[in-house]
């Protein structure tokens, strides 16, 4: 794979990011299309997923991963909801004494693993959960360019979203990284 092989990978988490939650359900637009295609024991939140969260995700210049709690159920479910293909999935490593430390200190136990997954290419991971803890520890303990986007769990991606995540994976020292124009 010529020019896609160091694409910046943007790590992208499920429960905020594409699921709102947390204000009073009515809130929330529902889509029927999403529990259409899942199995009837479904997670009824699934109905939140907005499908044009495909296309705008498929049109940014990076390789998605999910780095979800959900796992494979996110290309069981999810993927198929929002039209994207199966893409491939950060597992987490079994709790350990750092993550316990890591907590104590307010790291959020993701990080860790999503900088060694990377293995130095630039990223962003887009959680509701980051923290500026989580922000410098990445600063210290990653080569590559990386942004740790957090979203507003309530209202989960919003079109100012996508704008900071397109307008970043753009700029020139990202798109000098894949050795294109980014694309």
């Amino acid at each position: 794979m010529t020019g896609s092989a160091r694409r910046p990978l943007l790590f992208l988490d499920v429960d905020g990011p594409l699921i709102p939650f947390g204000a009073e359900p009515q809130q929330y637009p529902t889509y029927a299309t999403a529990l259409d295609l899942c199995d009837g024991d479904a997670n009824p939140l699934l109905t939140r997923i907005n499908p044009e969260h495909g296309p705008k995700l498929a049109a940014l210049p990076c390789e998605l991963v999910w780095a979800t709690t959900w796992m494979d159920d996110a290309n069981e479910c999810i993927a198929s909801v929002i039209g994207l293909p199966r893409l491939p999935l950060v597992v987490w490593p079994e709790p350990s004494d750092i993550d316990d430390r890591d907590a104590r200190k307010g790291l959020h136990w993701k990080t860790r693993a999503l900088v060694e997954w990377a293995a130095g290419r630039s990223f962003i991971w887009v959680d509701d959960e980051i923290t500026d803890t989580d922000r410098a520890w990445v600063a210290a303990h990653h080569p590559g360019y990386a942004l740790l986007h957090r979203v507003d769990a309530c209202r989960g991606l919003t079109e100012g979203d996508y704008t900071a995540l397109d307008s970043w994976l753009r700029q020139p020292f990202v798109s000098e990284e894949v050795g294109s124009t980014g694309a």
